[in-house]
């Protein structure tokens, strides 16, 4: 077989790629077209987010890159970052599963590490922080530059080329508790797979055993 001939197939990544965006707008169907039930969407979010996250661990690893996850609360949106030739993290932009995921505005997200909630205002990165921007000892006297010039700060979440994870927590739930109080949460135990764990409210709970009575 030439190197034209093997050029040609497609790789498992790709392969990988495919069968992942199928079953998103499968879901996404499913979702739309049998229900509009604010917790089945809210469930399928986060079902996609395990599954785009799954790829990217397997992806760092078949490519041996470091991949890393950027969470903000605030914007209620995640992507993903790569760590390049010059240990910069910069955007994944070779795979669209990989870019900017913002969440619909009754939704929120909730990241823990190692057990500690984690909040946009409490990052060590801030003005008075230990640290600045590039994990530098920060220093009063020191002009770190225009705020144009500051990089994006680094991921919570590391999927490193060895396979390892940075253990954590990511719930998903409404941003307004008059709307649900659902929630679905994906973790790592510092390696794959990743869990989930959809935690049935109250509500739905009583919801069940209304329809059971006679």
């Amino acid at each position: 077989m030439n190197r034209a001939q093997r050029q040609s197939g497609f790789t498992l990544i790709e392969i990988m790629l495919v069968l992942v965006i199928m079953g998103l707008v499968a879901a996404y169907v499913v979702v739309n077209a049998f229900g509009t039930n604010p917790s089945d969407k809210l469930k399928t979010e986060a079902q996609r987010f395990h599954a785009i996250a799954t790829m990217a661990s397997d992806f760092a690893v078949l490519n041996q890159l470091q991949f890393g996850l950027v969470i903000d609360d605030q914007r209620k949106s995640y992507h993903f970052v790569t760590l390049d030739d010059t240990d910069n993290w910069v955007p994944v932009e070779q795979n669209k599963a990989f870019t900017e995921r913002e969440l619909d505005s009754n939704y929120a997200v909730k990241l823990q590490l190692d057990g500690f909630e984690w909040e946009s205002e409490d990052s060590l990165f801030t003005d008075n922080a230990l640290f600045d921007e590039t994990l530098s000892v920060s220093s009063d006297g020191v002009q770190i530059g225009n705020e144009e010039d500051i990089p994006p700060p680094p991921p919570q979440i590391l999927f490193l080329s060895s396979g390892d994870v940075t253990e954590f927590t990511l719930t998903f739930e409404f941003a307004d508790p008059q709307l649900g109080d659902d929630t679905f949460s994906v973790s790592s135990q510092g390696y794959l797979p990743l869990l989930h764990d959809l935690t049935i409210s109250n509500s739905v709970v009583d919801n069940i055993a209304n329809k059971e009575r006679p």
